[in-house]
């Protein structure tokens, strides 16, 4: 298991604004506590905020909800909950302020909405304060920009000086204290950045990262939930003398083999259903009709290819693939890792993504009579 990377002797504290309604993205709860890759998006940015070497969280909870905190928390001790107040900028200012006894040396300040961070960006933030009190990531402006009177164009800005602002914002823990306690600012600061900018204090800019995307509308999660699609598939095919065996693209020595228009090869041909179905594309007698005489005795691995380019065109890749072969002989352990081996090639994944195992019925059924042999696939799909 890989650990955390240290900071030396560098005692660094976060804090996660998760105050806020988040009724924009329409979700039954707070977006901060809705579910996103099955997991609330408070944990992911947790569990982010550790993986970069935080070593104390301390969290703004809206009122109420320390006890819905603490449990989307276990298991990342220690973190200290605090009631936010009525803008991000109280939620901040009361979380720095219970963090005066732990006083760490550095604090970051995060949006919980923004679940994914990767621990490189910690690093240059952290690095950074070598230079200066405080840094933040960026990323360059890609489309052109105005600046605009309601619904009128007023005048172009200029792309080159702009960048967009993204969190965590890293500080010397003491500094951005000060500067939250001494704003004087008749409106609310837009960030942290800006707060320690009032009070005098130089911020640097460092390389942000599009996985820190701030997960702010529906869509937002309606087009996580489509990242990830599953498949299954069953296939069956009776053993006769006379016939090669093949499975998984592997040629087993056997007395008999399974019969069928192609290769017959039973654990291909269910794998190819799981990876049509996950990819909403039918199932490989449309494909591959028994009545095409072009089909006669073809390789399997021909039809995972064609399943395998037609999720690619949807924009989705192999995540993962599970076949279980439903037999009394031939033994299957002996063949297991060329199998893998096969399907992982066929398929262009590592040999890790690819899991076959293998069953009898007990000596029930036409596969216990040994009159054929079934398997069964799931495949996951993930988005490009």
């Amino acid at each position: 298991m890989s650990q955390a990377p240290t900071h030396g002797t560098t005692r660094l504290a976060a804090i996660i604004v998760a105050a806020g309604q988040g009724l924009r993205a329409g979700q039954p709860l707070p977006k901060q506590f809705a579910l996103w890759r099955g997991k609330p998006v408070l944990r992911h940015a947790a569990e982010s905020l550790r993986a970069g070497g935080v070593e104390l969280l301390c969290v703004a909870t809206p009122e109420g909800a320390d006890e819905l905190v603490a449990e989307m928390l276990a298991g990342l001790e220690p973190f200290v909950l605090v009631t936010g107040g009525q803008t991000r900028q109280e939620s901040v200012r009361a979380a720095l302020l219970a963090l005066e006894l732990a006083a760490p040396d550095v604090v970051l300040i995060h949006d919980a909405a923004r679940p994914d961070c990767p621990p490189e960006v910690i690093e240059r933030l952290v690095e950074a304060l070598r230079d200066a009190p405080g840094s933040i990531p960026v990323l360059p402006v890609v489309d052109s920009m105005i600046s605009a009177r309601g619904s009128f164009m007023e005048d172009k800005a200029d792309r080159g000086a702009l960048r967009r602002v993204q969190t965590p914002q890293c500080f010397g823990y003491q500094a951005i204290l000060a500067a939250h306690r001494g704003w004087q600012g008749p409106l609310e600061a837009g960030d942290d950045a800006q707060v320690a900018q009032a009070a005098g204090l130089t911020v640097t800019l460092v390389e942000g990262d599009e996985r820190l995307h701030k997960l702010t509308f529906a869509t937002d999660f309606l087009q996580e939930a489509q990242m990830i699609r599953t498949g299954t598939g069953f296939d069956v095919h009776r053993l006769g003398a006379g016939e090669e065996l093949w499975l998984c693209g592997v040629k087993i020595a056997h007395d008999r083999g399974l019969v069928g228009h192609s290769d017959a090869d039973v654990a291909l041909h269910a794998l190819v259903d799981a990876i049509l179905g996950a990819a909403g594309e039918g199932d490989i007698g449309q494909h591959f009709p028994p009545s095409d005489p072009q089909w006669r005795g073809a390789p399997s691995a021909k039809f995972v290819e064609h399943a395998v380019a037609l999720a690619a065109m949807r924009g989705y890749r192999i995540g993962n693939v599970d076949i279980t072969l439903i037999c009394e002989a031939p033994k299957i352990g002996p063949h297991r890792d060329a199998m893998r081996g096969n399907v992982a090639m066929l398929l262009g994944v590592q040999a890790e993504q690819v899991n076959i195992k293998a069953t009898t019925t007990e000596m029930l059924g036409f596969t216990g009579r040994g009159e054929g042999i079934a398997a069964q696939a799931v495949a996951t799909l993930v988005a490009n």
